[in-house]
This record gives C-alpha cells, sequence and structure tokens, in this order.
C-alpha cells in the first residue's frame, strides 16, 4: 500500500520526499517497483542517456541542467523525473570545496576606480571583459591559472599557466584574448587590486591596448564574481578530483576543462547554452 502510494505521487513530489512521508527506504522502493514493473524501452534508453551526459559533465550537471540537455538531444523530460532517474542510478553530483584568495593587494601601485560596479549584463561580445588568478597543486609544486572572460558569453578568452603568479601571467593571458579577438578600442577591462594589474607594466599594456581599467573594491570579491565563478567551476568539477604528479599533467587538465567550459558545458545564465553557442548567436543575429 506504501509502495503504490508513492508510484501514485511520484509526478507531484519526489521519491525522496515520498519515501521519507512514508517512512520506507528508496532501496526498498526500488526493488519493488523493478519487480511489478518491467522498463519501457523508451526509459531504458532515456537512462543510458542520462548516465552519458552526466559523465560528460564529469560528474557536475544536476537535474535541472541534465533535463535542458536531454530535452535538446530529443528525450523531452522534466526536471524532477530526471531527478528521480538519478536517484535511482545513485549518480551524485559534485560540490564545490572552499579555496583560498591570491590577491596580493598590499603594493603601493596606483588603483583604478570600479568603473564596472558589478554591471555583469553586456549586450554584445567584447564590451567587457574580467580577469583573475587561482592555483592548483601538484607533487611538483604550485601552478598559477590566468583567465579573461568575456562577460557576454562568459566564454574563457585567454588563458595562461606557469609555477608563477607574476605580471607576466596574467599579460600573456591578456595578449591571447587580444588577438583572438581584436576588440575596439574603449573596452572595459575589471579586476581585482592585486598587484599584478595594478602593476606599471599591466598598466601600460591596456593603454597599449586602449582598454579602460577598472578594479574591484577593497576585499569584495562580489565585484568580480563572474569570474571568481568560473575558478569555483574549474575546481570543483576538475582540478579538486585529482592529484597531479607533475605540472605538465596539471596543465593539460586546465586545458582540457576549458575546452569543456567554452564548448560543451551549458551556463544557467546563458539560459543553458554554451558560452561559444551564445556568442555565435549573437553574430548570426547581426549578420
Amino acid at each position: 500500500m506504501k509502495y503504490e502510494f508513492i508510484k501514485e505521487q511520484e509526478k507531484a513530489y519526489s521519491i525522496k520526499l515520498l519515501c521519507k512521508m512514508m517512512q520506507v527506504s528508496r532501496s526498498a522502493y526500488y526493488r519493488w517497483y523493478s519487480k511489478g514493473h518491467h522498463p519501457k524501452p523508451q526509459d531504458t534508453m532515456l537512462e543510458a542517456k542520462l548516465k552519458a551526459l552526466f559523465g560528460d559533465s564529469k560528474n557536475t550537471y544536476g537535474s535541472r541542467r541534465l533535463a535542458k540537455e536531454l530535452t535538446a538531444q530529443g528525450f523531452p523530460v522534466g526536471r524532477y523525473k530526471v531527478r528521480r532517474i538519478m536517484e535511482k542510478l545513485r549518480l551524485t553530483v559534485r560540490y564545490p570545496k572552499r579555496f583560498k584568495q591570491t590577491t596580493d593587494s598590499r603594493h603601493g601601485f596606483e588603483l583604478a576606480p570600479n568603473l564596472l560596479n558589478r554591471q555583469f549584463k553586456v549586450t554584445a561580445p567584447n564590451q567587457a571583459w574580467t580577469t583573475d588568478i587561482s592555483y592548483v597543486w601538484t607533487l611538483e609544486g604550485w601552478m598559477y591559472i590566468a583567465v579573461v572572460m568575456d562577460l557576454y558569453s562568459r566564454q574563457i578568452i585567454g588563458w595562461a599557466v606557469d609555477v608563477h603568479m607574476r605580471t607576466s601571467l596574467s599579460s600573456k593571458a591578456l595578449r591571447m584574448a587580444f588577438w583572438r579577438k581584436k576588440p575596439s578600442p574603449g573596452l572595459l577591462h575589471h579586476s581585482d587590486r592585486g598587484s599584478q594589474y595594478a602593476s606599471y607594466e599591466y598598466r601600460e599594456l591596456l593603454k597599449l591596448m586602449n582598454m579602460q581599467q577598472s578594479m574591484s573594491r577593497k576585499g569584495n570579491c562580489w565585484d568580480n564574481s563572474p569570474t571568481e565563478r568560473f575558478f569555483r567551476s574549474i575546481k570543483y568539477e576538475s582540478l579538486n578530483y585529482h592529484r597531479f604528479a607533475t605540472k605538465a599533467c596539471a596543465k593539460l587538465a586546465v586545458i582540457d576543462y576549458l575546452a569543456f567550459y567554452n564548448g560543451r558545458r551549458l551556463h544557467s545564465t546563458l539560459g543553458y547554452k554554451t558560452p561559444l553557442a551564445f556568442e555565435q548567436e549573437f553574430y548570426q543575429r547581426i549578420a
């Protein structure tokens, strides 16, 4: 009787909640369900596709993203059904871990005002870029990662990985972004107050590229939250789950994740589209 009630109500409520209400375990319910209900071929295909997509996402897609991806690939399904299948298949999503900041704002360099002022929604590519630095541990020592993000598509358009976090690391990432995108003069460049971005060398590079410099307020990570969010993603979706024997292995992992992030990972801010697809749609509209 309890199991039948759960089966009747599963379209309205999650299996987890119903099992808790009826004081039965989910595993017991699924055993009962499998004995009396032979799965339909389409359900078997859906489960197989869901499991494959979950693996492709590096075990990071939850029910919402999986439902969007499945529907886009010809398997129309709701979020709650996806959640039930995930519970049945025991697919557990990776969750983020805390990590320390790398910003060193204790310097005597000139600081720029916060021109961006958390205006993260822009109307076209190459209007505003954000940048930051993070790190990854290997058995050979620390490696540092600098990235440049286009706020319009949240795409990582420039990056650099090295054994240090000097100004040249940030400059290398910026040069890559500049030569790839060739932005018009006046682009807004936003960063934290780190010494790399406030240095004379970096400010001269921004002048040469005709960019406006903007910096976060002191100790306020929310002023650069899109880039912070990217590093949170790369940490808990990839880097934190590996023990890198060499720095070369860590660099390859970063490159692999960047390809996944830009070209395959659905971004909630972009309406569950990838950064590359979102940018391509813009240029198709104005063509």
